[in-house]
């Protein structure tokens, strides 16, 4: 039996949405019981050279692809306000809200539907509405990893495994 014959070996949304949620949430007590002025702490360059550069690009990411994927238009990232960790992480629980809202009722054909647009730094995209949805979960990961490396090396450690591997998530 190869891999693509049983759906029991796939990874669902559902489970992906669970363990970035858990993540989200262990992020905003962490970062919450931090000084303030961790938001500006230096992790990148450009839109995302501060912690809350880096957050904003975040829940912004999440909150346009949950726009497009219900057909609105892309939410200007001033939508998340930047001036607190609460403020924050409230634009992030909105935006996904909306994606939870778009995947409590897509079908298949929903997700198998092609969208083109405009992205802000790589041009023109087209993509399966189900490969957006993929891609803003993984976004997601891929710059909270970002995150826990830059604060690691400012001083900042986490108190908490990362990992897929130790999150309630998935059994």
């Amino acid at each position: 039996m190869t891999l693509t014959q049983t759906a029991t070996q796939a990874l669902t949304f559902r489970e992906l949405l669970d363990y970035t949620a858990t993540e989200n949430e262990r992020w905003e007590r962490w970062l919450t019981a931090q000084p303030e002025s961790i938001l500006d702490v230096p992790v990148g360059e450009g839109r995302t050279a501060t912690v809350r550069g880096l957050l904003q690009h975040i829940f912004a990411v999440e909150r346009r692809y949950a726009d497009r994927l219900q057909d609105q238009p892309a939410s200007d990232y001033g939508v998340i306000d930047t001036s607190s960790v609460a403020s924050l992480f409230a634009g992030g629980r909105d935006a996904r809200e909306r994606l939870e809202q778009y995947l409590a009722t897509a079908t298949d054909d929903d997700l198998g539907r092609r969208l083109e647009f405009q992205t802000l730094t790589a041009g023109k995209q087209a993509a399966s509405a189900r490969k957006i949805v993929a891609h803003t979960l993984l976004h997601g990961v891929r710059h909270w990893a970002q995150l826990a490396t830059a604060l690691r090396q400012s001083g900042y450690t986490t108190d908490w495994l990362h990992d897929l591997l130790a999150s309630p998530a998935l059994v």
